[in-house]
């Protein structure tokens, strides 16, 4: 048993698995192999496990093992993107198979089933997955995945993953679950009768804002497992080695931020609450916010670091509150040790159905005094 598999805090984890002491020069930080092809022997066999880069490498092996290990999973597959990872899942479907997605989501899930797979014969049905009865009328004889996301995308609306779950495996399809925003430290979606868990390792995975990348997680290495391999090496949507070294240095210290994080939106969110310039704040460690309950029960240790308010007013109060911060930096993405903020309707479009009013923040590591001084001045453009 390796020193990795005796330990078993998330912390640990996060430090020491996938991370192997370099056997050549002894390195710590293990080096990034950027090769694309591997030395064959004279009898054809290739005793590293390396064929070519596309189907495996060093750095996404190691990278791979770590967020199996984080969520909890049988196995991981790391991807160059987390639209790659979810590109993926619907991609190893059938024509006439039919899919359940949440209405209120990243709006590039939606839109990669209704452009793209709905024209492939995926038929799919949108739903408010916080109302069960819904989702459950939804499924059908050919529903083959639901796709949960919670906290959502950008109202934080909670998902009872185990329900959701149990819907799935009575229909004979798979529960898959958009874990980015909570990150497998606030929640663990496997353990909670989830089959599949996605990420977007770009946000709070990697957190340093530099690295694009996505990954599922399995909960069973199984055919289905095994056709999502097939898609992943045979479509080549793979991360560069590279990417998956700063990823792997991020993990390292994933817990510490995600912490701070959470620690930071939780007072930032209190302060919002009680500002008369706020109509409403969307977070779910608020006791006002009608998911709160169950956010407690399947989130742990804190409800992250993501939240989204209203400001009283419409789109143009909105832009000058964002436009009046000086700590805060106006841009898309979010996880990052940096505090950002952005007007969400205007980053999806005309078709956007998200409340021209609202903001969605992601906090950062800061100190939060300074994070609510400058909401408090950005506010002080609409009050």
């Amino acid at each position: 048993m390796s020193k990795q598999n005796r330990h078993h805090h998330v912390e640990t984890q996060a430090v020491h698995m996938g991370n192997q002491v370099d056997p050549a020069t002894g390195a710590v930080v293990p080096p990034i192999v950027l090769s694309t092809t591997f030395e064959r022997q004279g009898d054809g066999s290739f005793p590293h496990g390396y064929i070519y880069t596309r189907s495996q490498n060093p750095n996404r092996q190691a990278l791979e093992e770590s967020l199996a290990a984080l969520e909890g999973g049988a196995r991981a597959m790391a991807f160059g993107s987390g639209q790659a990872a979810t590109n993926a899942i619907f991609q190893s479907l059938k024509a006439g198979d039919h899919v359940i997605v949440p209405n209120e989501a990243y709006f590039g899930t939606p839109k990669l089933v209704r452009e793209v797979y709905s024209h492939l014969g995926i038929n799919a049905s949108y739903v408010d997955m916080t109302n069960l009865a819904a989702v459950q009328a939804a499924v059908t004889p050919h529903t083959k995945v639901i796709w949960i996301e919670t906290p959502s995308n950008p109202l934080l609306s909670i998902t009872d993953i185990a329900a959701v779950s149990e819907f799935a495996h009575r229909a004979g399809a798979l529960a898959v679950i958009d874990n980015t925003w909570a990150s497998p430290l606030m929640q663990q979606p496997l353990a909670l009768g989830a089959d599949i868990v996605m990420h977007a390792t770009t946000k709070y995975i990697s957190g340093h804002t530099d690295a694009l990348g996505g990954a599922l997680i399995f909960a069973r290495d199984d055919e289905f497992t095994a056709r999502v391999n097939m898609v992943q090496t045979l479509g080549g949507a793979v991360p560069s080695p590279f990417d998956c070294w700063l990823i792997m240095r991020g993990i390292r210290t994933l817990p510490l931020r995600v912490r701070q994080q959470t620690s930071n939106a939780q007072r930032v969110a209190e302060f919002l609450a009680d500002h008369s310039a706020v109509e409403t704040v969307f977070y779910p460690g608020l006791a006002s916010h009608p998911g709160h309950a169950l956010a407690a029960q399947q989130m742990r240790g804190g409800f992250g670091g993501m939240l989204s308010f209203n400001v009283r007013g419409g789109a143009d109060e909105a832009m000058a509150v964002a436009a009046n911060l000086q700590l805060f930096t106006r841009a898309t993405s979010l996880g990052g040790i940096e505090s950002l903020i952005e007007h969400r309707a205007s980053i999806e479009g005309p078709t956007s159905t998200t409340p021209q009013n609202l903001l969605r923040v992601s906090i950062g590591i800061e100190h939060v005094d300074d994070l609510i001084n400058d909401l408090r001045h950005g506010l002080r453009a609409i009050h």
